[in-house]
């Protein structure tokens, strides 16, 4: 969430923001609606110093036997206390109008984002490796799943209906390798802590990392009004939510493998074929907690945190930063890293790390102090993914293919897989 004091002090830079974003101008309404809001506050503040100091008046009156003056100001302090209610109730609602607002106006992007309408628009950062050399025929997963007997859309869909898969023996044990890989590195040599956290949230903490009110659609609700995460970006940012940090702990790095669950309310039609885009998910997640001068620096270290994965897996892979029409809502600035999926002939997206600012701590009242400063500031959040395991078994099994269809256990992952050094078709 921005700060509405940052808007009436840099209402052009707000709109020009927008702007990049393909969004309309809002500062001016913003402003109006703020300072409609203040101007009943004041006028609260007014009416309670007011009472307060007739209240005082009353008992000098009283002790100088004034009665008459003592009436009359019985009687402002009884109007004053019949009117409070009404301004104190428009005050709440101006507040909470406002506050809704500003929860679905996106962050504001970095001066050195690139400006942009859509994925078109975006900057090759750096590209990494080379791809595969062999020269049999390219196949997608699914045809290579399908055709090794342990990758089964049929049986998913019996159970679950689209966009499910069920994996059986050696490739779902080369998931599970290639998660259990990611958490290793990241813990082992980053320097993140691993997290064991919820997989149902309340609204509070979807608020906190901005997926609610705005994103309600993309989620899964339970019954009982929990929500199933997306990303364990929602419970790892949210562990420090209306907390006072150290500023001498930060950085506070996280990782966490998890199930994540989205709806995909706006893909339909896309990527229908396979598991590229699924209801159900596995992702190893990366979350930092900064103070507000390290936070660039971190978006490059977790980055690089991310990009490691792929180099020790051999795979292929181009770093893109995301110009401001295709970076998400919380995002100051993105670099998306896509992996080269040779069955599709093209690069998909495996990981997506961000810095936020302190977009969500805002939303989460996340602060920190230094140990010479008795004031606060909100702390800046980082999110990315390290990587998502569904893309990254698809591209371990398009990149590792032989041609007799066979797929060949990167070297990083043998000691994960039991003996296994190649994926072969069921018997």
């Amino acid at each position: 969430m921005l700060d509405i004091k940052w808007i009436r002090d840099n209402p052009e830079a707000l709109d020009a923001a927008l702007a990049k974003r393909s969004a309309d101008p809002m500062a001016a309404m913003l402003v109006a609606l703020d300072e409609k809001r203040r101007s009943v506050v004041q006028s609260l503040q007014d009416m309670q110093a007011r009472r307060n100091a007739a209240s005082k008046e009353i008992g000098a009156a009283m002790a100088q036997k004034n009665s008459e003056l003592a009436d009359r100001l019985k009687a402002e302090v009884a109007a004053l206390k019949d009117t409070m209610p009404a301004a104190e109730e428009q005050e709440r609602q101006l507040s909470a109008e406002l506050n809704d607002i500003l929860s679905r106006i996106p962050n504001v992007p970095l001066d050195d984002v690139p400006v942009g309408k859509d994925e078109a628009d975006n900057v090759v950062a750096r590209v990494v490796g080379q791809k595969p050399g062999w020269n049999h025929k390219a196949r997608e997963h699914f045809e290579i799943g399908e055709n090794l007997g342990y990758m089964d859309f049929e049986r998913a869909a019996k159970l679950s209906g689209a966009r499910f898969t069920v994996l059986t023996s050696q490739l779902a044990r080369l998931e599970r390798a290639l998660g259990q890989f990611m958490l290793d590195l990241h813990t082992g040599e980053h320097g993140y802590i691993e997290v064991s956290s919820p997989l149902m949230v309340r609204d509070e903490a979807m608020y906190g990392t901005g997926q609610l009110p705005k994103f309600s659609e993309d989620l899964f609700k339970t019954t009982d009004g929990r929500w199933l995460i997306p990303t364990a970006e929602v419970t790892l940012t949210n562990l420090v939510a209306g907390e006072i940090l150290d500023q001498e702990k930060l950085p506070l790095r996280f990782t966490a493998l998890t199930p994540s669950f989205r709806s995909e309310a706006g893909s339909a039609g896309r990527d229908t074929r396979g598991m590229l885009r699924q209801h159900q998910f596995w992702k190893c997640e990366l979350v930092s907690i900064t103070d507000a001068e390290s936070a660039i620096a971190e978006h490059e270290r977790m980055t690089a945190c991310a990009e490691e994965v792929l180099k020790r897996l051999g795979l292929h892979f181009r770093t893109m930063t995301l110009c401001t029409g295709d970076m998400g809502f919380g995002a100051r600035k993105t670099y998306d890293i896509e992996v080269w999926l040779p069955g599709q002939d093209t690069y998909r997206e495996i990981s997506s790390c961000s810095v936020c600012g302190d977009f969500q701590a805002r939303r989460m009242n996340a602060r920190y102090r230094s140990k010479d400063d008795k004031a606060t500031k909100f702390v800046h959040t980082l999110n990315g993914s390290g990587t998502a395991v569904g893309r990254c078994l698809i591209a371990v099994m398009e990149n590792y293919l032989n041609e007799d269809g066979s797929i060949t256990v990167p070297d990083v992952l043998l000691p994960y897989m039991g003996g296994v050094t190649k994926i072969e078709k069921a018997d």
